[in-house]
């Protein structure tokens, strides 16, 4: 069987869930026994999201391989269980870069270099190079960005081309939409669906299924004047509406029939949907028998999408443990030595995440010293535990003026300080230690009482690490030093041993918790949060209706 091609567009307003539905539909043919891969197209001009400010973008996600990529390949692996790598996500920026780069060394043969055909050409050999790149019977392709702008213009034509070059009966392209209720007229209008699918049209791609987002059920009157005006059957109007939690969606798309056409239209040779494990995940959040809280300490807490993988795991590790994690969103920049008490004395757990730069870095301290003086589950991420390092160097070793050089190139004690190999490094993107490495974890810990295992692989996004010349004062001090990247003795996780639960990593565990293959340490920390509030009565048991997935 070849591979199929799947090309998911959005229309009307960016935000409609182009990234969950790519991985809800990725799911469901996962389930019924296919291998599947999803991929993003994004037509911004920057080469990856590496150098955005997560207000702006979100979380940047890292692949195995290195790749900064864009928070949906996040959605895709926890979904899909899958690992994708730095195809799966193809920036404006990368095309265009690759297209001059190949220009400069002569490989156009002295032809004039234009959006068509090179740079089309060039967006049609990723998208095939990734369906080429395994064993795949599906590729699912999101091309971000709203159709009618400007920036996608190419990546719709580049899909119109494709559909031709590897045959429309391989092809099948899916509009996601928008269903608006107006309250003052008290009704739902197609007008915009309408008006976007013409718009795609006039570009040469009429959609084989339409997925309307929309606040309230879709009845047949509907349905049939979207059939009816935009020029697809009845049966390919797919209601996408809102959900309790993005991990339902696969059965809402399952009820709607949207796997069912899929595989009719493709002529796919697939099994019934197994989907009785991710069935009893979807319960075990929707029923927990208690609810903890847990403050999220960062510095850009008021876009929830700038932690994205991190909240996804507490929800993982939530399920495992029978807990419902809520979230206490807590900005770095405004907590202090004085407002500490009143913000962290009710909450059962403390996660500092990751970030840069210098600003907020006090209240992440703060936190820190707290969690650490008081018995509070403490779990520090990439710069969270940093941050752990240097409050453990300036209260209990005694070095006052200790810190990082990213925040104080002139430290007396530069506890943290700027790896030797970035030293040199002038440009900021894509030159970080970026992606898997190997850590080896001392037995008898906390840590390797998580995993299970001595060795094991995570992902990074940093410059900075623990100065290997200081460390010897954490050790006399108390400090356990617990893992380290075996090829080059960095230092990796950090516990304090008289601590019911403190542990801090240089990596990024986030990264790699799925919904069939939750985080060991996020599973871990909030086992160890639970105990903490059940010990401390901070624990909340929750009594409703219990809810089962048919």
């Amino acid at each position: 069987m070849s591979t199929k091609y799947i090309f998911v567009t959005g229309g009307v307003t960016s935000s409609l869930g182009k990234g969950i539905i790519c991985a809800s539909l990725g799911r469901l043919l996962v389930a019924r026994g296919l291998n599947v891969t999803v991929q993003k197209l994004d037509p911004y001009i920057n080469v990856d999201p590496g150098t955005m400010n997560p207000y702006e973008h979100g979380e940047v996600y890292v692949t195995e391989d290195g790749a900064e990529t864009d928070l949906d390949l996040g959605h895709y692996e926890r979904f899909l269980d899958i690992k994708t790598s730095q195809e799966n996500n193809v920036t404006t920026g990368r095309v265009y870069n690759d297209v001059i780069s190949k220009e400069r060394q002569g490989a156009y043969l002295g032809k004039t270099v234009q959006v068509i055909p090179h740079i089309t050409d060039e967006i049609k050999s990723h998208i095939v190079d990734l369906g080429e790149s395994g064993d795949y019977d599906v590729v699912i392709t999101e091309i971000g960005g709203t159709v009618g702008d400007i920036e996608s213009l190419p990546y719709i034509e580049a899909v119109r081309q494709l559909r031709y070059d590897v045959g429309r009966s391989n092809t099948l392209s899916i509009h996601l939409t928008l269903v608006p209720y107006l309250s003052a007229a008290r009704e739902l209008k197609t007008k915009p669906t309408q008006h976007s699918v013409k718009t795609l049209s006039e570009s040469g791609l009429q959609p084989d299924i339409i997925v309307a987002r929309s606040e309230y059920e879709l009845d047949d009157t509907i349905r049939n004047k979207i059939a009816q005006f935009c020029n697809v059957e009845y049966d390919d109007v797919i209601a996408s509406l809102d959900a309790e939690s993005i991990y339902q969606v696969p059965f809402m798309m399952q009820d709607e029939g949207l796997d069912k056409r899929v595989i009719e239209k493709l002529k796919l040779e697939a099994g019934d949907a197994d989907l009785e494990r991710w069935k009893g995940f979807v319960e075990a959040i929707r029923n927990p028998s208690t609810e903890i809280t847990i403050a999220l300490v960062g510095k850009y807490v008021e876009h929830h999408d700038a932690y994205k993988s991190i909240v996804e795991a507490l929800i993982h590790g939530g399920a495992v443990n029978d807990c419902e994690v809520n979230i206490r969103w807590l900005q770095s920049d405004d907590l202090t030595k004085e407002n500490i008490v009143e913000n962290l004395e009710d909450v059962s757990g403390v996660l500092v995440a990751p970030g840069f730069g210098g600003r907020g870095i006090d209240g992440k301290l703060a936190a820190a010293n707290y969690a650490r003086e008081n018995g509070i589950p403490y779990f520090g991420i990439c710069l969270g535990m940093q941050c752990a390092v240097i409050e453990f160097a300036r209260n209990v070793c005694g070095w006052e003026t200790a810190n990082s050089t990213e925040f104080d190139e002139d430290s007396e004690y530069p506890i943290i300080d700027l790896m030797p190999d970035q030293k040199n490094i002038e440009e900021k993107g894509g030159t970080m230690r970026l992606g898997l490495y190997d850590c080896k974890i001392k037995k008898d810990t906390k840590t390797y009482e998580a995993y299970g295992e001595e060795l094991v692989q995570e992902r990074h996004r940093h410059r900075y690490e623990v100065n290997n010349n200081l460390r010897y004062k954490l050790v006399e001090d108390g400090m356990k030093l617990v893992g380290f990247n075996p090829e080059r003795d960095l230092v990796e996780i950090i516990e304090l041993p008289d601590h019911p639960w403190f542990v801090g990593v240089q990596f990024h565990p986030e990264y790699c918790s799925t919904v069939n293959n939750p985080q060991p340490l996020f599973v871990d920390f909030v086992k160890a949060s639970l105990k903490h509030a059940k010990d401390n009565d901070l624990a909340e048991p929750i009594k409703r209706e219990k809810v089962v997935i048919n």
